[in-house]
């Protein structure tokens, strides 16, 4: 990863590490105050339903982010690189772990279709999602700005979720600090 970071460096490529999370009508449970003796209590319906998002994040605390109500797949993938391409000017070094989407045909013709001429893309190493700085993205969100949130639906989830990036992007040092977080070299 390190070399790739250098020689990305030398090119002048901008560095984007890419992941994809799910969130949940059932919240996050976070530590909170209440009077003594009067257990707060979250009401939420037992589902499953989940919006599936992605994003990219750069060291210089830029954020890039798409969110659907289906999993991800490779075209969904591939409309996330493109809007890649529309926002960062110049080449990119994109860096994810080995998912099978990131793998597929469709990403692989994208790349032999021109785009491996401003794209290079790296794989993190197998189970290591600590050299992942969006980790740190998720569990902000998750953990801070979506905590002990009840949502009805997925409507109000995604819209919940959406001005939780907002005010997450206007936080550049949060969002740096992924990125620096110790024993991440980047």
């Amino acid at each position: 990863m390190a070399c790739a970071q250098k020689k990305a460096e030398e090119e002048g490529r901008t560095t984007i590490f890419v992941d994809e999370s799910g969130f949940y009508l059932l919240p996050s449970v976070v530590r909170t105050f209440a009077p003594q003796g009067q257990t707060p209590v979250l009401r939420e319906r037992l589902t499953n339903d989940h919006l599936s998002a992605i994003s990219g994040l750069t060291p210089e605390g830029k954020l890039y982010m798409q969110v659907q109500a289906t999993p991800f797949r490779s075209p969904d993938v591939l409309r996330f690189l493109r809007h890649l391409r529309r926002h960062i000017r110049g080449k990119a070094l994109l860096l994810w772990d080995g998912a099978p989407i990131h793998r597929s045909r469709v990403v692989k013709e994208y790349l032999s279709n021109g785009a491996a001429q401003w794209l290079q893309l790296e794989r993190l190493p197998a189970y290591a999602p600590e050299l992942n700085p969006d980790e740190g993205v998720w569990g902000y969100l998750k953990m801070v700005e979506l905590k002990n949130l009840c949502c009805r639906d997925l409507p109000q989830l995604g819209k919940e979720l959406r001005k939780a990036k907002e005010r997450l992007r206007h936080k550049t040092e949060v969002l740096r600090g992924c990125c620096h977080r110790p024993g991440l070299a980047v």
